[in-house]
């Protein structure tokens, strides 16, 4: 019965550690885990709760230390529409008190002025937000 009951607490902890994501109530699942399968193999409630503690330190002060330098990003990737800012462009259709269109890494946007100047076909732009859909953009010199 022991052996279940350690094995529900640590179903229990990994299961919260979904809505928390700080990763020490996946360590105390884990180290629940692993007393109930050392209590299935015999041992009483007392030792069951020094082999808990063991393995909690180890896995909260040793274990997770590592899983989460190797979680974080080092070197983040812009994807999506943050890919695109600062990128260069081109007028297609002149954009004007409305939206036009620029040329963007080889595809068109519906873009808008940074400034509210019109920018007439062929002014070279630099793309400073996205907006939705639209590319808001600035002439550059």
């Amino acid at each position: 019965m022991i052996p279940l009951i350690w094995a529900i607490a640590g179903v229990v902890l990994v299961v919260a550690e979904v809505l928390t994501g700080g990763l020490v109530l996946l360590m105390l699942g884990a180290a629940a885990l692993g007393t109930a399968a050392v209590s299935a193999a015999g041992l009483p409630l007392g030792p069951d709760l020094a082999v808990f503690a063991v393995l909690a330190g180890l896995f909260v002060l040793v274990a997770r230390p590592v899983v989460r330098r190797r979680m974080q990003v080092h070197d983040p990737v812009n994807t999506g529409t943050r890919g695109l800012l600062g990128t260069h462009g081109e007028v297609v259709d002149s954009i004007g008190t409305d939206t036009g269109t620029v040329r963007l890494a080889g595809s068109l946007w519906s873009a808008r002025s940074l400034h509210e100047d019109d920018l007439p076909t062929g002014t070279k732009v630099v793309v400073v937000e996205i907006s939705g859909a639209t590319a808001v953009v600035t002439a550059t010199d």
